[in-house]
């Protein structure tokens, strides 16, 4: 029985499809090992967002011939979609799969062991992304690495084209699964146990684009779902957010009320370079709606620093925005100069010293709002799904997480296993590291 190792890069989106790919070659009868151990196949789900993603997903290639120089190696994803076919000859990889290409894994490799093409090179499955009738690739998943959430893949592709973005290029224009094709899948999680699935996508607001159904569509079916019991959405842009969809979306009782809206930057003169398609005044306005449909949301979001000619003032007008929103958690990313992009070559580029001091600025405002945030739920009952054990301060808790993405832990008492239990529980006090809100029955 031929052994199978995988890794993957990137986005939760590339998580999903490394697990898919994963389930595939366990049917056909693959042994799957952790990737530093010796296998007869690598895959390497590769990312392609930065330059640094790119190196990454060569490196590991890389290290797959070291592992096991006659393995077969396969490299698909991101990143060789967009450069697979100019550096097949030098990547080392024996399979190189492009996106919506993920599918044929299975028979590539049957391909590769039969001897076919092994002297012409590597396997090359590439399509042309970006062509408008490309159609949205099945994937489905049993379980899920995680053991009480399951990530659920919906749409694929962008339209955005934002001036920093490569991801366009290589996941191609937005298409949809059909709900009833997600509800199958969720399904069958539930059978399996899982609890709470995360709806997730390259660009999710975009969810049912040229169809009859939308997002609310989708979510009103997954509700109805039996054994999922919260459903929580990926990364939202803010112009979803309408009276209409926050309306539809308060009133499922399942539903998490816990939204990451990209952001990007505080500032419309920034956004503008950024092809951003919207307003601060737009942002807000979504905000204040979720703020008025459910009570106490997480609004968490992402924040590029040192944006090609971001001036001081620009800076600052985006530090003031952070304090007015009190967001629950800020990703802040210094932006990174990315080849094929707009952005690489716009004058006013931001020095590496400039970068890190106004990362470290919005980092530390973010620190203060997620500490306020647990704090305002100390004394408050918190719907939490537990996870794991883990030590805290010496002592051993189950940590979990609560519907609005606070990492909540309950110490372990009298036998109890709380593992994949939605428990009720009231706030008590952050721990010392202030990491997580702890809590007791």
């Amino acid at each position: 029985m031929k052994k199978a190792a995988l890794h993957n890069l990137g986005c939760k989106v590339n998580a999903y499809e490394t697990e898919a790919m994963e389930e595939l070659l366990k049917k056909d009868g693959f042994t799957i090992v952790p990737f530093d151990e010796q296998a007869d196949v690598y895959v390497i789900n590769t990312c392609s967002v930065t330059n640094i993603a790119d190196r990454k997903s060569r490196q590991m290639i890389h290290k797959c011939k070291k592992l096991n120089a006659d393995a077969c190696v396969v490299a698909a994803g991101c990143y060789v979609q967009n450069f697979g076919k100019d550096i097949a000859d030098e990547l080392g990889a024996d399979i190189i799969l492009g996106n919506n290409k993920k599918n044929e894994l299975v028979e590539r490799i049957h391909e590769y062991f039969q001897g076919l093409d092994k002297n012409d090179g590597p396997i090359l499955d590439c399509i042309d992304i970006n062509e408008g009738n490309v159609a949205y690739e099945n994937m489905h998943i049993e379980k899920d690495s995680e053991h009480t959430r399951a990530f659920v893949k919906v749409q694929d592709g962008c339209n955005q084209f934002c001036s920093y973005c490569i991801i366009p290029f290589a996941r191609g224009r937005i298409r949809s699964r059909s709900i009833e094709d997600v509800v199958e899948e969720v399904t069958g999680l539930a059978k399996n146990g899982y609890k709470e699935v995360v709806i997730t996508g390259i660009h999710l607001s975009s969810f049912g684009s040229g169809t009859e159904f939308t997002l609310a569509d989708l979510l009103e079916a997954v509700q109805r779902i039996d054994g999922i019991e919260r459903i929580r959405l990926g990364s939202l842009e803010p112009q979803i957010v309408t009276e209409d969809f926050a309306k539809r979306v308060s009133s499922l009782s399942k539903m998490c009320p816990h939204f990451h809206l990209s952001l990007q930057s505080g500032c419309d003169t920034v956004l503008k370079r950024m092809n951003r398609k919207y307003t601060i005044e737009e942002y807000t306005k979504g905000v204040e709606i979720l703020r008025k449909y459910f009570s106490d949301p997480a609004i968490t979001t992402d924040i590029i620093v040192g944006f090609p000619g971001e001036t001081a003032s620009e800076f600052d007008i985006t530090a003031d925005y952070v304090r007015q929103i009190q967001f629950y958690e800020l990703h802040v990313f210094a932006y990174s100069k990315r080849a094929g992009t707009k952005a690489a070559t716009m004058p006013g580029q931001i020095t590496n010293a400039v970068k890190k001091e106004r990362s470290a600025t919005l980092i530390a405002l973010g620190n203060e709002s997620t500490e306020s945030f647990r704090n305002s739920f100390i004394g408050k009952e918190l719907d939490i799904l537990f996870e794991e054990k883990t030590v805290i301060d010496g002592k051993e808790y189950f940590i979990g997480f609560s519907k609005e993405y606070i990492k909540c832990a309950i110490e372990c008492k009298d036998d109890k296993d709380y593992t994949n239990e939605i428990v009720m529980a009231k706030g008590v006090v952050l721990s010392s590291d202030k990491q997580y809100l702890l809590v007791e029955i």
